[in-house]
C-alpha cells in the first residue's frame, strides 16, 4: 500500500491517525475524508451505524468494536463511501484494521505488536529458498521453534562501503540460534562465535536461474565461512548449525549493517551504558563513561567494535552485542514504543527493508503468525548465552577457537531437551520442577532393578528423525563398542518422532535398563507395554530428532554448567 496516497487530502500523516480501540486492544487507522471527499454518487442505505459520530471539532472516538471490511466490499457504484449515519451529519470514516505481532523478533526474538502495511511491506522482504535445510511448512504450535538470526558483514547499502573489507561477500559475522520453548514460556539465544573452527557440510544452493548447485563440504574452517564463501546461502549456515549443535533449525532471518542503523533510529535510539571512556579508531566509536542513547552510525559502531571492551576479542564483542540487543528489545517493549503508531510504521519499514528470510516464513502473514507465538514471552525469561569454546590448541598465535565439550555438551543437551536457562514464571517453574521430579522418580524406579548382560539385549533400531545414517551408525556402535550382537538396523521408522523412544515389554525391563545406561536415555524415552514379549522378541528403539549420535547422552541436565556466560534480556548492565 502507498502510505502517501491514503488520507492525505489535508496533508495529515496516516501515522497520526491511528487510534487505540480500548475494547479490542488494537490500533485502528481512521482516515477522515470529510474535508476532501467528492459528493456521494448515491446515498448509503439507512442502517444502524457501526459507531456514534464524533462531536463537531473533536477527535474521532473509538468504537467498542469495529468490524473490518469484508473482502471485495466497496462503496456503491465503485466510488468512495459517502453516506451519512442516521444520528449525525458527519461522513463515515473508512476504517482499516491491520493486525500485527512481534516486530522486535524480526531481528532478535523480542515481542512488540506491529501494525503493518501488508502489500507494501511484503514487497520489502527478501525471500530465499533453502530447500530442506529448514521446515518449509512454517512451524507447529505444540513444538519448540528454532530460528537462526544471522548478521552479515556484507557492506551493501548507502554509506557502508567505507567499513573495510568492502568486497566481502557477506559472511556469518554474528549468528544467534534462537530457541523458543515448546510451551512458549521462555527462550534461549545461543551466540555462535564466528572464529569457531568447525565442519561445513555439503550444501545444495538454488542459483538465480533456478538450477541447483552443491557447494562442497569443508572441514577445519571458520564458522563464518558457512555463509557467502563459495556461493553458500543461509541454508548452508542452517545446516552447519544443525551439525554443530544437534538442533534442527526451522527458519532463518538475516540482516545487514543497515538493519542496526535503521532499527535503532526507528525506535528512537537504544540505551547503552559503558564503564569507561571509549575511543575506538577502527569502529569510530567515541563515548564518555556512563549512559548513552545510540542510533544510526553510532549504534552500528557499538556492535562492531572489537577494541573497546574486555580483552578486545570477538567473544567480548559477542557480549556487547547481546547487551545491545537486550536493550533494543526492552526499548521496543517500552510504553513509548507500544503507544506510538508512528514508531510502528518506522520500525516496520526499517525491519522489512533490512530483512531476508526463508520461504517458510516469507510473508507478512507468516511473520505475523509467528509473532503471535512469541508475543507473550516475558523478557525476564529470555537468556542470551554463548557456545562455550577454548583457544584453538593447534595455533601458536590465538586467532580461532574450538568447542569446549565439557561445558558445551550439557548446554546443548538443555536446548535440545527444551530446558530453560533462566527464571520463568512461578507456576511454570513449579510445573517444570514437578515434571523433573516425576522424571527422576521414574528413572530411579527403573534403575533399581537388574541389568541384562549386553550380549542378551535384543533391539531393533529405527531412524525416526535423526541425521541420515543414524540407525546404521547406532547398530555399529552397539555391536562393536558395547557388545550387543543381537541388535538390528531396520532403517527408517514408519513416522518421524521428535524424541528418541525405547519400547519394551514388562519382561524386558532388565534389557531396557541396560540399553538406557548405554544410550543415556531419559526416563521419558522408555515406553513399557502391557503384555510380556516372546523370548526372542526384540525391543524397539526409534531414534528421534533429538538424536545427535551414537554414544551421545540424551538425558538433558536441569541446570546449566558452571561458568557458562549469559545475559538476561530484562537486565541493563554496563559494558566493561
Amino acid at each position: 500500500m502507498d502510505a502517501q496516497s491514503r488520507g492525505r487530502a489535508d496533508e495529515i500523516d496516516p501515522a497520526d491517525q491511528w487510534v487505540l480501540n480500548p475494547r479490542t486492544g488494537n490500533y485502528e487507522l481512521r482516515l477522515d475524508h470529510s474535508a476532501a471527499q467528492a459528493p456521494p454518487q448515491r446515498p448509503a442505505p439507512r442502517a444502524t451505524p457501526r459507531r456514534a459520530p464524533a462531536a463537531p471539532g473533536s477527535p474521532a472516538s473509538p468504537s467498542p468494536a469495529v468490524p473490518g471490511p469484508r473482502r471485495g466490499e466497496g462503496p456503491p457504484g465503485g466510488g468512495r463511501r459517502g453516506g451519512r449515519s442516521r444520528k449525525g451529519g458527519g461522513r463515515r470514516k473508512k476504517i482499516l484494521v491491520v493486525t500485527g505481532g512481534t516486530l522486535a523478533f524480526l531481528l532478535v526474538g523480542g515481542s512488540v505488536a506491529a501494525y503493518l502495511y501488508y502489500d507494501h511491506l511484503n514487497g520489502n522482504l527478501t525471500v530465499t529458498d533453502v530447500g530442506d535445510a529448514g521446515t518449509s511448512g512454517g512451524f507447529k504450535k505444540d513444538q519448540a521453534i528454532n530460528i537462526l538470526v544471522i548478521g552479515t558483514d556484507k557492506r551493501s547499502g548507502a554509506g557502508n562501503e567505507g567499513y573495510g573489507d568492502a568486497g566481502s561477500v557477506g559472511h556469518a559475522d554474528t549468528t544467534i540460534l534462537f530457541h523458543v520453548a515448546k510451551d512458549r514460556s521462555n527462550a534461549t539465544a545461543l551466540s555462535i562465535p564466528r572464529d569457531l573452527i568447525t565442519s561445513v557440510p555439503a550444501c545444495p544452493t538454488k542459483q538465480p536461474d533456478g538450477s541447483m548447485k552443491t557447494v562442497a563440504a569443508e572441514r577445519g574452517v571458520r564458522f563464518n565461512t558457512s555463509l557467502g564463501q563459495g556461493g553458500r546461502d543461509p541454508g548452508c549456515t542452517m545446516r552447519t548449525v544443525k551439525e554443530l549443535t544437534g538442533v534442527q533449525v526451522d527458519h532463518f532471518m538475516m540482516a545487514d549493517f543497515n538493519a542496526v542503523k535503521n532499527l535503532s533510529t526507528a525506535v528512537g535510539g537504544v540505551p547503552v551504558c559503558v564503564e569507561k571512556a571509549v575511543d575506538d579508531k577502527d569502529s569510530q566509536l567515541k563515548l564518555s563513561p556512563g549512559e548513552h542513547r545510540l542510533e544510526g552510525e553510532q549504534a552500528l559502531a557499538f556492535v562492531r567494535t572489537r577494541h573497546a571492551f574486555g580483552n578486545e576479542s570477538d567473544l567480548d564483542r559477542i557480549k556487547t552485542q547481546q547487551q545491545f540487543l537486550s536493550s533494543m528489545m526492552r526499548e521496543m517493549k517500552s510504553k513509548q514504543t507500544l503507544t506510538s503508531p508512528q514508531k510502528f510504521f518506522s520500525l516496520a519499514e526499517a525491519a522489512t527493508k533490512s530483512l531476508s528470510v526463508d520461504s517458510g516464513i516469507g510473508s507478512i502473514d507468516k511473520l505475523t503468525e509467528l509473532a503471535g507465538e512469541l508475543k507473550d514471552i516475558d523478557l525476564k525469561n529470555i537468556t542470551f548465552t554463548t557456545l562455550p569454546v577454548l583457544d584453538n590448541p593447534a595455533e601458536k598465535v590465538k586467532a580461532t577457537v574450538v568447542v569446549n565439550p565439557a561445558q558445551a555438551d550439557p548446554l546443548l543437551q538443555m536446548i535440545r531437551g527444551d530446558v530453560s536457562l533462566t527464571e520463568v514464571e512461578q507456576k511454570e517453574q513449579a510445573a517444570k520442577d514437578a515434571a523433573a521430579a516425576d522424571t527422576q522418580a521414574n528413572l530411579d524406579a527403573l534403575m533399581q532393578g537388574a541389568r541384562a548382560p549386553a550380549k542378551d539385549v535384543r533391539v531393533d533400531v529405527y531412524n525416526g528423525g535423526g541425521p541420515a545414517g543414524s540407525a546404521s551408525g547406532t547398530l555399529n556402535w552397539l555391536q562393536n563398542t558395547k557388545g550387543v550382537p543381537k541388535s538390528s538396523n531396520l532403517g527408517n521408522a514408519p513416522a518421524k518422532v521428535e524424541t528418541t523412544q525405547l519400547e519394551y515389554a514388562p519382561n524386558q525391563a532388565d534389557q531396557a535398563r541396560a540399553l538406557a545406561d548405554m544410550m543415556g536415555l531419559p526416563a521419558t524415552a522408555l515406553k513399557m507395554g502391557t503384555a510380556d514379549a516372546a523370548p526372542k522378541t526384540p525391543m524397539k528403539l526409534t531414534l528421534g530428532a533429538d538424536f545427535k549420535g551414537a554414544g551421545v547422552s540424551l538425558t538433558a541436565p536441569l541446570k546449566a554448567p558452571e561458568g557458562v556466560q549469559r545475559v538476561e534480556a530484562d537486565k541493563a548492565i554496563c559494558a566493561k
